[in-house]
């Protein structure tokens, strides 16, 4: 396994779809720049739940990245699932299968993300095939 490392900056627009009473349901866009080990960028489609009293939440995601990754050059996408409740948090983000492209192609990994004093970091485990 490889590793890469680095932050990201984002922006996002947020829509809330649904304000029903149990759970504020939402769809946020996120667009993304990695610097690191991974220059990159990338969109996010994302759909949320977050219960009334804001003490659980959830989501799940989609992400296409394109860029350089180790020198090589091309796109994969990331599937997200996250479960947030009272203090304990839950993320997944992984590569999914066939869905890389050129230099990329044959990628297989887990992202793991982390929020300090405002600034977005990933780290990256990963593989190539061949």
């Amino acid at each position: 396994m490889s590793k890469a490392s680095g932050t990201f900056e984002l922006s996002a627009t947020h829509d809330i779809y649904d304000e029903s009473p149990g759970a504020k349901l939402s769809r946020t866009k996120y667009t993304k720049t990695f610097q690191g080990d991974l220059v990159a960028s990338s969109t996010v489609e994302s759909l949320q739940a977050v219960s009334d009293d804001e003490k659980s939440a959830a989501y799940v995601g989609m992400e296409r990245i394109s860029g350089t990754l180790g020198g090589r050059s091309g796109s994969f996408v990331l599937q997200h699932s996250g479960l947030m409740v009272g203090d304990g948090m839950e993320l997944e983000v992984k590569v999914l299968p066939g869905m890389s492209t050129d230099e990329l192609t044959g990628l297989s990994g887990t992202m793991s993300i982390d929020i300090r004093d405002g600034q977005h970091f990933y780290e990256f485990e990963y593989s190539l095939e061949g």
